[in-house]
C-alpha cells in the first residue's frame, strides 16, 4: 500500500511524515511525499530533526505530485490553515484524508522557537502515524469506509 503525504512545498511537513512513516511502517506499506508547488529543497531543519530522531534521511527530496513513482492508494494532506494556506487536492480514485499541521517553515523568532515549531509539527505527525499503524490495517484494507473514518478520526489528534 502506498500512502502519499501531500502538501504545497514538500520541504517540511510532508517530508517529515514520509520519512517517519517509512521508519515505522510494517512491510508492504510505504509512504511517498510530494507537493503541488514543490520548494525544490528539503528544509535543513527537517533533515536535522529526522537525524536527531534516528530516522534515515537519504534520498528524500522535494518533488512534484506530477511525477510520482507509484500511484497512491491513500492520500493524506498535511497542510495547515494558518495564513490562508490552500491545501492541494489530489485528483484520482484514492482514499483521502486531511491531517492539518501548521507549516514550521513559516515560524519566526529565535532559533529555539523555530526549532520548537519543527518539533511540534513532527510530534503531531508522528502521533498520527503511530495511531494509523496501530490500526488493524489488513482488516481495514477491505473496508474503505471504515478506513476513511479512522483516517479522519486520526486527523483530529493533536
Amino acid at each position: 500500500m502506498n500512502v502519499l503525504m501531500l502538501c504545497t512545498g514538500n520541504s517540511c511537513r510532508s517530508i517529515l511524515a514520509e520519512a517517519t512513516f517509512n521508519h515505522l511502517a510494517p512491510q508492504g506499506w510505504r509512504a511517498i511525499s510530494a507537493g503541488s508547488k514543490p520548494a525544490g529543497y528539503v528544509h535543513p531543519r527537517s533533515l536535522a530533526l529526522l537525524q536527531r530522531e534516528g530516522i534515515a534521511t537519504d534520498g528524500y527530496h522535494s518533488k512534484s505530485w506530477d511525477n510520482l513513482p507509484v500511484t497512491p492508494d491513500i492520500v493524506i494532506s498535511v497542510c495547515g490553515n494558518a495564513a490562508g494556506e490552500t491545501c492541494p487536492a489530489y485528483l484520482g480514485p484514492v482514499l483521502r484524508a486531511h491531517w492539518g499541521v501548521e507549516d514550521p517553515a513559516h515560524a519566526t523568532g529565535t532559533d529555539e522557537e523555530i526549532d520548537a515549531a519543527f518539533v511540534t509539527a513532527y510530534r503531531i505527525l508522528r502521533a498520527r502515524i503511530e495511531a494509523f499503524l496501530a490500526l488493524p490495517l489488513d482488516e481495514l484494507n477491505n473496508d474503505p469506509a471504515r478506513m476513511k473514518a479512522e483516517l479522519d478520526r486520526i486527523g483530529g489528534l493533536a
